[in-house]
């Protein structure tokens, strides 16, 4: 079993796994094309864990550059001095600017550990370690509307299956 883990698709071929035959397909059942399966399955939840950490350091760049472009323009007092000429109104109380610097550095936070969790999931994933952790990743991911979700529940999907349980085994 643990001989095609990681095989590339011309020794998967010349295993017999795919021969053109008509009426021939891939016995999920067969412990052999489990194993090559289970090992692609995983290898493609890595990747798209990679993508889904890379969407979440997008994610805290445009909220650092939100939290910027808010500091910048409401501190700067000429942007009110025109509102304060035409319609004799301040700044927004200091309350609701210190609501929206927390929404903000929340945001960041949480794209920050999302972003550093979904790196470690993929990474553990190659190496069929921490299976739980990559549960929980999945958990968060589900979070994260509509691409996510997808992501965390194919992973529950992949990772409850008893043979890619058996994987990481040690």
């Amino acid at each position: 079993m643990g001989l095609y883990v990681g095989a590339n698709r011309a020794q998967i071929a010349h295993a017999g796994f795919f021969e053109p035959r008509q009426g021939y397909h891939v016995n999920s059942m067969n412990p052999e094309h489990r194993a090559v399966i289970d090992a692609e399955h995983l290898r493609l939840l890595a990747i798209f864990h990679f993508v889904a950490a890379g969407l979440s350091l997008i994610g805290v760049l445009f909220s650092l550059l939100y939290l910027v472009l808010f500091e910048v323009l409401l501190a700067n007092p000429e942007v009110f001095a025109q509102a304060q000429q035409q319609q004799q109104q301040g700044p927004p109380p200091e309350q609701v600017m210190m609501f929206f610097r927390g929404f903000l550095v929340t945001f960041v936070i949480w794209f920050l550990v999302s972003a550093v969790g979904n790196l470690l999931s993929g990474m553990f994933m190659r190496t069929r370690r921490h299976r739980a952790f990559s549960m929980i990743v999945a958990g968060i991911n589900c979070l994260h509307i509509p691409i996510g979700t997808t992501l965390g529940v194919f992973t529950f999907v992949v990772l409850g299956r008893d043979s890619v349980r058996k994987l990481y085994e040690p």
